[in-house]
Parts: structure tokens; C-alpha cells; sequence
């Protein structure tokens, strides 16, 4: 796709002013309100969400987002192109004040993601994960919020984890260790003398694995696209999968579902 490193910059740009809008709010005593799924909202993710799109509209491409009314999907099918976006995922690490809470935005080309940005506010770390370069980036921006003029050079380059015969890392969450994650693991742990428990929030399970911090994420309860289409960019460009539980595909985006099937995200099963 021609120009895809402009957009790159511009998403990057709107992640990480985004991320002072979130931060703006985070050491305020801010009000919790909850949608009809009964997910909580807060004024950051209304005010993150407003300002990635003011970036993001002049592109010219069609935006899904978690904080937008969902447009229907007899003319969401048409869309080759298009952005999927989560102004402020992890509500729930972010009104918990544990920094666990990221700024994603991916885009996506007949439903397969091309690039994705993930932005940690309070850490400032960037990650940049571009597929069609096979590629995936890391920094942590200066006091000014300026990205390092040499981001996209072997410098920043992330990789997975080499496998190992014995160990194994997996991304649980804290929140969402069900029956079938337990069993997953249990077998796991027939096959590895040593199964680690790595837990984070929010789409930073996923950068996990592109890090090499981790090797596996199980998910098996709901994730929704934009949850996942950042970081399974960041993952793609470095080898990784992000596989369905139940079909072995690659996920895809811009469903008439914007529900997630459950999934694992792998370099080694």
C-alpha cells in the first residue's frame, strides 16, 4: 500500500496525544459511568477518543471504534480500508490507577491488519508493529512525548522468544482465568518442566509475546476487535499468530460480529 508509512506517523501521533488526554484525567477524581454491556466509560476514553479521531478523519478512511456509534454492517462490508481503534483499553486497569491501560490503533486491509500501534500512557512506551515489513518496534518517548528519530532502525526491533524444550511462558489474565484457560495450562504443563503465569491488562498481553516475555496467550472468555487488531499486528510482523481456538485461522476484522472467537496467540504451538 503506498504511503503506509504516513499513516503509520499520524497513528502513532494520535496514539500518543491520546495518551495525555488519558493522563489528563488519570490524577483527577473522575466519575465512572457503565454502557449497556455494563463495561465501565470514563472521561478519558471519551476525550482520547476525540482527539484520535481528529486525526484519523482526515485520512479519508472509515473509522471503527470502541467509543463510536457502530455503523451497520451492510456498509461496514464494503470497506476495504479501514481503522479499528480502542481510545483507552483497560477502563478497568486505568480506574484501578495500576497503569496497565493502553491507547490501540490498527488498520485494517480486507480484514487483515496492516499495521498497529499500541501507546502506554504512564510508561510512555510506544510499540509499532508493521506486517508488511515483518518488523515490530519499542521505545519509551522522552519527557517531551518526542519519538527517537531513528524509531524504525534495528535499535528498536523486538522479537519473540526462542522456543525452549522445557520452559514456557503464558499470558494470563488476572481477571479472566476460567475453566478452559486451567485446562490449557494443565496441559501444558505435561509437556513443560517449568509453565510461568505472566500477567499484564489490557492489549500489553500481546506485546508480551512479540517482546519475547512470553510464548502463548490463551483467550478463551470475550475480547472484542479493537481489543485485539493493534496487537496482533505488533505480533503478525514478528512471526507470531493469533490463531481461532476452534478453526486454527488467523483472526480477521471488520466482521458483521465485532466479537472476537476465542483464541490463541503463539509462535511455538
Amino acid at each position: 500500500m503506498e504511503h503506509l508509512q504516513k499513516y503509520i506517523d499520524i497513528a502513532v501521533e494520535a496514539a500518543v496525544k491520546a495518551g495525555v488526554e488519558i493522563l489528563n484525567i488519570y490524577g483527577e477524581n473522575f466519575e465512572v459511568s457503565y454502557k449497556e454491556d455494563t463495561s465501565p466509560l470514563t472521561l478519558a476514553d471519551q476525550n482520547a477518543n476525540a482527539r484520535i479521531m481528529s486525526y484519523l478523519v482526515k485520512t479519508g478512511f472509515p473509522i471503527i471504534s470502541e467509543e463510536n456509534k457502530q455503523i451497520n454492517y451492510t456498509e461496514r462490508k464494503s470497506w476495504e480500508n479501514c481503522w479499528i481503534v480502542d481510545p483507552l483499553d483497560g477502563t478497568k486497569e486505568f480506574i484501578k490507577r495500576n497503569g496497565e491501560f493502553t491507547v490501540n490503533i490498527a488498520f485494517i486491509n480486507r480484514q487483515k491488519p496492516i499495521f498497529g500501534v499500541i501507546y502506554v500512557p504512564v510508561t510512555k512506551t510506544l510499540y509499532v508493529g508493521n506486517v508488511s515489513t515483518k518488523k515490530s518496534f519499542k521505545a519509551t518517548l522522552n519527557d517531551d512525548l518526542q519519538v527517537p528519530h531513528d524509531f524504525f532502525t534495528k535499535q528498536y526491533e523486538i522479537k519473540p522468544k526462542s522456543k525452549s524444550d522445557k520452559n514456557i511462558q503464558v499470558v494470563g489474565s488476572r481477571s479472566h482465568m476460567n475453566t478452559d484457560t486451567k485446562e490449557f495450562i494443565d496441559k501444558l504443563e505435561k509437556k513443560y518442566e517449568h509453565v510461568e503465569i505472566v500477567s499484564k491488562g489490557s492489549s500489553l498481553k500481546l506485546c508480551l509475546l512479540a517482546e519475547g516475555k512470553a510464548d502463548v496467550y490463551p483467550r478463551f472468555a470475550p475480547t472484542m476487535e479493537w481489543d485485539t487488531a493493534a496487537g496482533q499486528a505488533i505480533c503478525n510482523a514478528v512471526g507470531i499468530q493469533v490463531l481461532q481456538k476452534d478453526t486454527d485461522k488467523e483472526l480477521i476484522y471488520n466482521k458483521e460480529n465485532l466479537l472476537n472467537p476465542f483464541f490463541i496467540a503463539s509462535a511455538i504451538i
